[in-house]
């Protein structure tokens, strides 16, 4: 409890020099481009593919359409943000195919709406296809949690932290760790860019 208080300290003081080191504030849509984050680990000795990353964090229903603006281009901006809802469902609320067996939640909505309007490839889905994905993707997080998908990018953030800290104990960093003797007691670092 209080590494935690410690560490909030520590992340808010660091973004808010990130933030006026690029002129941004991270949730805000009234400037040019939303601040987006990438939370991922920093472990001593690279673990490739071991630890979690969430990619575009900050993205959320509003902050979506300042990147579209930003961007101009619809398509792209919902496809980031489909694809952070899935990303962060999984890696932080735990949201994914309890097996080899069973289908992953977000692959079954994406191909539900690529059926419905007979699109081969996820390269033909349009910004309104996509937007149809978001709401069922949220729909999934509903479902599964109780709770609807996290739009405070501060609430967003803590989450990510402290899911890429959990992510040192998952069972295949587990595996990598004996297989490549690295100590357990090593633990990782949470970088935030």
């Amino acid at each position: 409890e209080e590494n935690d208080i410690l560490l909030q300290r520590q992340v808010k003081d660091s973004l808010e020099r990130l933030e006026v080191s690029v002129g941004k504030k991270f949730g805000d849509i009234s400037g040019d481009f939303p601040l987006l984050l990438s939370v991922r680990s920093g472990a001593r000795k690279s673990m490739p593919g071991m630890l979690d990353t969430i990619l575009n964090l900050g993205l959320n229903d509003e902050t979506v359409h300042a990147l579209a603006q930003a961007t101009g281009d619809d398509r792209f901006a919902f496809d980031c943000y489909r694809r952070f809802i899935a990303m962060y469902s999984d890696v932080v609320l735990g949201i994914s195919a309890v097996d080899e067996l069973t289908l992953d939640p977000f692959e079954t909505r994406l191909d539900q709406v690529k059926s419905k309007y007979r699109l081969e490839d996820d390269s033909e889905l349009g910004a309104d296809h996509l937007r149809e994905i978001i709401d069922l993707y949220k729909q999934v997080v509903l479902e599964k949690t109780g709770q609807p998908f996290p739009q405070d990018v501060h609430e967003q953030l803590w989450r990510a932290i402290k899911a890429v800290f959990n992510s040192w104990n998952n069972e295949r960093a587990k595996v990598y760790r004996l297989k490549y003797q690295i100590p357990h007691s090593w633990g990782t670092a949470c970088n935030v860019q």
